[in-house]
């Protein structure tokens, strides 16, 4: 079994994923709306608008973006938001500190879901 990596090179696999650095740019580029055209420019304005300043600054937006990435394990993302949060100024130590909050929440997450292993435990007892 294939275990998480954090070296990125050109193509390498991450919990299963498989992941090539260059499909960024390809993503970038619309590579993935060619076929799709309509959709795929709703996506970029729906994606921009919601990235964009508003109650939350585009920063603390890309902060809670990498958060997710790193929760949804998207190797893609993980990536991209760091090379954009290191572009806002964002130093190592805050990212790291992103990555424990999304870890403690996944902590947290699966510790919480015992309710339903223990409610079932009470519902065959009874």
């Amino acid at each position: 079994m294939l275990r998480q990596k954090y070296i990125f090179k050109e193509c390498v696999f991450m919990n299963n994923n498989y992941f090539e650095k260059k499909d960024l740019g390809n993503f970038a580029n619309g590579v993935l709306g060619e076929e799709a055209k309509k959709l795929w420019d709703e996506f970029l304005k729906y994606y921009g608008d919601s990235t964009s300043d508003g109650a939350l600054t585009k920063r603390e937006k890309a902060l809670c973006a990498l958060a997710v990435a790193f929760a949804t394990r998207c190797p893609y993302c993980i990536d991209a938001y760091t090379q954009t949060l290191i572009s806002m100024g964002v130093t190592e130590e805050q990212l790291t500190e992103v990555l424990h909050v999304a870890s403690s929440m996944q902590a947290g997450i699966t510790l919480v879901n015992g309710f339903t292993m223990k409610n079932t435990v009470s519902e065959i007892k009874l």
